[in-house]
């Protein structure tokens, strides 16, 4: 059976680390919100750990980024990037995710559509989190009384948000039996060649002329 690379293993790990610390901001951001935890000892470590765990996230995409800035500006690049084949799947996604022909779906690259939209998410929610989460943390009693709430009320909302579309891609990756390989692409990097031709086929459509021209006798 044919397999293709989808993630190579620093991507793999990357992702995991940003699902692990996202996990422990969702943890400790919540029991912050639990009367018979948020004692004086109980409660204080408790946003420390949050805290850590901000700071931690912030660190690693700034470090993935001075580590390999072409691939950050590719991933970036990528989310922001929408043609007529994007306008198509929002149309058809409603049925496709239902059960519907999948063949109605039109053809996408190593991201789809689905997948940009929940990047897009990530990076506005990432700047909300942290411009909101900065004055919360170093201006509390410099900013006005009014600025320090809404800055509370924006974080909460955007953290429910984040929280729906972490829960949304986490149920069509390990539930949905349309995306049965996505889930384990996370773990080995690799996707069956029908599975990548069937959710990704402009990306191997790409890949596989790649490959022929590699393997051509002009090549040898």
């Amino acid at each position: 059976m044919e397999l293709v690379e989808r993630y190579t293993k620093r991507a793999r790990w990357f992702h995991w680390l940003i699902a692990v610390l996202f996990l422990e901001l969702v943890i400790s951001g919540l029991l912050i919100f639990v009367p018979w935890i948020n004692s004086d000892t109980i409660g204080t470590v408790t946003r420390v750990l949050h805290r850590i765990g901000a700071a931690i996230l912030i660190a690693a995409p700034v470090l993935y980024t001075l580590y390999d800035w072409r691939k950050t500006w590719g991933f970036i690049k990528e989310g922001l990037t929408w043609g007529k084949e994007d306008l198509g799947w929002l149309e058809a996604a409603p049925g496709y995710y239902f059960g519907g022909d999948p063949r109605l779906m039109p053809p996408q690259g190593h991201s789809n559509t689905g997948m940009k939209l929940y990047r897009v998410s990530i990076f506005a929610g990432s700047a909300i989190f942290v411009i909101t989460g900065f004055i919360m943390w170093f201006l509390k009693g410099v900013v006005p009384s009014a600025v320090f709430q809404w800055c509370l009320l924006l974080h909460d909302v955007t953290f429910i948000v984040a929280l729906c579309m972490f829960l949304l891609h986490f149920q069509l990756a390990v539930f949905h039996p349309r995306m049965d390989e996505s889930i384990l692409s996370m773990y080995d990097g690799k996707v069956s060649g029908v599975y990548a031709k069937s959710h990704h086929g402009k990306w191997y459509d790409k890949i596989a002329k790649s490959n022929d021209e590699e393997n051509s006798p002009e090549k040898s």
